[in-house]
């Protein structure tokens, strides 16, 4: 694979500048190595993070879906969802802190009293800070703040993954009103992503498309998986990437979607599965791709196009107004006409064709079997069809899409061959 990664290398020459990387001449070369490791540099100077004036348009979204829903408040725990609305990035614990929405009049947030001038200042704003001592009730002091702005029944949203004794212990304090899905407001928000939303996630695809290149050309024998997510993970985040994360998978290591604990060394003729992504202003991005160190076999090559092929078919099934699960039975039929399957028997595709993203790597909905949800503009996918061959080797070629009124539309193009196996940053968003 030496000359033709070469030459491909050289031919990409324009694209890799434009990338924030220095095109490496000799994947071998340790000198090299180090110098086009200096010349990372970060791309996110062009995207700004989500405005005060965004956050406060989708509380009223939200609102407005809460009437549409019958839903009095929303109770949010720290999470993206917390984040989404509020801007608030906080953590877990024992300790109570929650976003509210009511439907009508200002959020408010709940915490621990010593926890008040943190919370203040990480809002910003001069939105109601609800607290209580160690030694009172979370769930009282909240259920108090709702009753004094006059949310006294009706019914109260809870976000799917807020914790059980957290529900348990505001249905106690506020015995008068009932409890439901805050899904339709929470899902009816994030499903669908606003074009400063999407130029964030543009731009960590960029990033973790960069890092493959880099780290694509610095390949040596010898390599562990560990080695190479450590490769990539660092030009990720010289490239401007937060939240970075990657899995290396080898040789029969690659037929499992998720990967082995079992040592993992870097041949002539290895296959090489990764996964990798990042984010960037809390939106993510999620990138696989498969190559091969040296020359591809026949066999890789005839998997490899089979996959690439299943995700033309993901593209041009995701029309607006198409049911999800089109989507991955489409894929599912053409493997099964090609030898592979039934269903998500393996040699084949053992997981859903791909996922929704967003502020988390995994979101609503799914392009999986029975899935009956129609496509709408404004969502975004992951596109995966993998091939998985136990005992051989598999392979997953991912880039996400976003869908518009005129159709699907790619953050990253998927690569050519076997043999340019890194693909091109998609269309700017305007």
């Amino acid at each position: 694979m030496q000359n033709t990664k070469r030459t491909f290398l050289k031919q990409s020459a324009v694209a890799l500048a434009s990338l924030g990387l220095v095109p490496i001449a000799s994947a071998s070369s340790t000198s090299t190595s180090n110098s086009s490791q200096n010349a990372l540099r970060d791309l996110t100077s062009s995207v700004k993070p989500i405005s005060s004036f965004e956050r406060l348009e989708r509380i009223k979204k939200a609102q407005k879906l809460m009437s549409i829903y019958d839903i009095n408040v929303l109770v949010l725990e720290p999470g993206a969802s917390m984040t989404y609305f509020s801007d608030l990035k906080w953590w877990r614990s024992e300790r109570l802190t929650s976003v509210v929405i009511p439907r009508e009049g200002n959020w408010f947030v709940v915490c621990p009293e010593f926890e008040v001038p943190t919370i203040q200042e990480s809002i910003n704003s001069d939105i109601a800070v609800v607290a209580w001592n160690e030694h009172q009730s979370p769930y009282k002091a909240l259920a108090q703040h709702l009753k004094s702005v006059g949310v006294v029944k009706g019914n109260i949203g809870f976000e799917e993954s807020v914790r059980y004794f957290v529900f348990e212990g505001i249905m106690n304090e506020l015995p008068s009103m009932n409890h439901v899905s805050a899904d339709p407001v929470t899902q009816g928000c994030r499903m669908f992503k606003s074009k400063n939303e999407l130029q964030l996630m543009r731009k960590a695809n960029e990033i973790t498309l960069a890092a493959y290149n880099y780290v694509y050309s610095n390949l040596e024998e010898g390599m562990t998986g560990k080695d190479i997510k450590s490769l990539m993970n660092s030009a990720q985040t010289q490239l401007g990437g937060d939240g970075v994360w990657s899995m290396a998978l080898s040789n029969e290591s690659s037929a499992l979607p998720h990967g082995t604990k079992k040592p993992q060394i870097l041949k002539k003729g290895s296959i090489i599965l990764m996964d990798s992504g990042c984010n960037v202003h809390e939106y993510r991005s999620d990138i696989s791709r498969t190559f091969v160190f040296g020359e591809p076999s026949n066999r890789h090559r005839k998997i490899w196009n089979t996959v690439r092929k299943g995700q033309d078919i993901v593209f041009k099934t995701a029309q607006i107004g198409v049911l999800a699960t089109n989507v991955d039975d489409a894929v599912r039929s053409f493997y099964e006409s090609e030898g592979f399957g039934p269903g998500y028997a393996t040699p084949g595709l053992s997981h859903r064709t791909g996922h929704g993203i967003g502020m988390e790597i995994h979101e609503e909905i799914n392009f999986v079997h029975g899935e009956k949800t129609k496509l709408k503009a404004g969502m975004c996918f992951s596109n995966e069809p993998g091939i998985y061959i136990p005992g051989e080797f598999g392979v997953r070629i991912e880039d996400c899409i976003y869908l518009t009124e005129g159709g699907p539309q790619y953050f990253t193009n998927p690569p050519k061959s076997i043999e340019e196996p890194l693909g091109t940053i998609g269309p700017e968003i305007i």
